[in-house]
């Protein structure tokens, strides 16, 4: 892990923001997974953390899985006024290009479930390009 941005350290229970950098190593699935917990659990949002753990692990495993440079977490809590708008955006971010499709595993397959888990999961998800790479996000909705 390279680092976290500073306003990650937002003090109480006020949703805030944290990005993390991982090498493309196994070991980044299960820092990204205790990173995001701690964070959750910070924020007073312990009641989204399981879900996101799991969601972030799927993702995070996906970019290990077939980029071979360094993938970004950044996660962060938008409140809105009305409170069926509030939602917590996650976005893995990886150098692959090549933007990710849901497929339909057999029975056999030992992968490609994690984009239909997150689909079925989320609220909202998608991906984008960027310059040097992509991102997958998603997006649940915050406890009231």
């Amino acid at each position: 892990m390279i680092g976290v941005s500073e306003s990650a350290e937002v003090a109480g229970r006020v949703p805030g923001f944290a990005e993390w950098v991982f090498p493309a190593e196994p070991g980044s699935v299960h820092a990204a997974r205790c990173l995001v917990r701690a964070s959750l659990d910070d924020w007073g949002l312990s009641a989204v953390s399981d879900v996101t753990v799991l969601l972030v692990s799927e993702l995070v495993t996906n970019s290990l899985r077939y980029a071979s440079g360094p993938i970004g977490l950044r996660m962060y809590a938008r409140r809105e006024k009305a409170e069926s708008d509030s939602v917590l955006m996650v976005e893995v971010s990886d150098p692959l290009a090549e933007l990710p499709h849901e497929r339909m595993a057999s029975s056999q397959d030992e992968g490609g479930r994690g984009l239909r888990l997150v689909a079925g999961t989320a609220l909202r998800w998608g991906t984008r390009p960027r310059p040097a790479g992509k991102t997958v996000w998603f997006e649940l909705p915050l406890p009231g």
